[in-house]
């Protein structure tokens, strides 16, 4: 089989360890959408392409391969849909996903002119990226010095819920649920290690939301955030498509058997069908799904 990797980085460690997991008995390539090099020869295509990377190229370049009939993991559309973090909550919440009340503003600037907010809000960029804006304010002076900052950017706001300060990572392999514990991003002393957490002591309400999630935004490799909001109760703050999954015993083979099974399933779309992936790789027509940007076709 032929493995694609949409990506800029191949060395990173989940898609290092995939790699050994998948040679020498099959080939895997790098295809990096950022780079200078001519696209993809459309007719000779892998059997199945990894996304592990959600730049506007990346995902123009995603979609291209679909229309032409590879399968795609995760598909264009679905990893387009976690960018923006306004239609990530209200696709969550219409699905009943316990995601948290998510307002978009125009920009910091808006917020500091509004006054003293009357709690502490958590502050993050509208359209996720590395190196975005997540924050807490609990005041006008901190928006202000936000709105210094971080003048034109789109922005989303969040009440602040108390918790112990741990953000619970959980990560999806094809339905198999990885998770770790990690100091908040809005942690004073910075995030630190990630520390093992075992997927048994989790409460059945947090892996069925987690498992939910996959289906709702039909996403086969993803993560969820989720804080205790009390008593027990997950509030999701995040979802992120094909996320790090760094140190996670497992995950590299899960993630090699779901993309060899893909490729063995063959192409399932006919050139121009441009249809969208759901979870486990089958495909549905998505009528009205958000339209990508374009890529170069030489």
């Amino acid at each position: 089989m032929r493995i694609g990797l949409v990506t800029a980085d191949p060395g990173h460690p989940l898609l290092a360890a995939v790699t050994e997991v998948l040679t020498p008995g099959h080939r895997v390539e790098w295809l990096d959408p950022g780079g200078e090099a001519p696209g993809p020869d459309l007719s000779s295509l892998a059997d199945v392409y990894l996304l592990k990377a959600r730049t506007p190229r990346a995902l123009a370049l995603a979609a291209l391969l679909e229309e032409h009939g590879a399968p795609v993991l995760n598909s264009a559309a679905a990893t387009a849909r976690c960018q923006d973090r306004v239609e990530m909550a209200e696709v969550a919440r219409a699905a009943g996903l316990p995601f948290a009340a998510t307002t978009a503003v125009a920009t910091p600037g808006r917020l500091a002119a509004a006054g003293e907010p009357a709690a502490p809000l958590v502050i993050k960029s509208r359209f996720s990226r590395r190196h975005d804006l997540v924050t807490r304010a609990d005041s006008a002076a901190r928006l202000r010095e936000l709105a210094a900052e971080w003048p034109d950017e789109p922005v989303v706001v969040q009440e602040f819920t108390a918790n112990s300060g741990w953000d619970h990572k959980l990560w999806i392999v094809d339905g198999r649920i990885f998770a770790g514990l990690r100091r908040s991003e809005l942690a004073p002393d910075g995030r630190g290690p990630t520390l093992p957490l075992p997927v048994g002591e989790l409460p059945a309400s947090w892996t069925d939301a987690a498992l939910r999630a996959g289906e709702v935004f039909g996403l086969d490799v993803y993560g969820v955030d989720v804080l205790d909001a009390g008593g027990g109760a997950p509030l999701i703050v995040d979802i992120n498509a094909f996320p790090g999954i760094r140190g996670q015993a497992g995950a590299p083979e899960a993630l090699a058997e779901l993309a060899l099974r893909t490729a063995e399933r063959g192409r399932t779309t006919t050139p121009g069908e441009g249809r969208t992936a759901t979870p486990g790789g089958r495909k549905t027509a998505s009528p009205g799904e958000r339209k990508l940007p374009e890529v170069s076709r030489n």
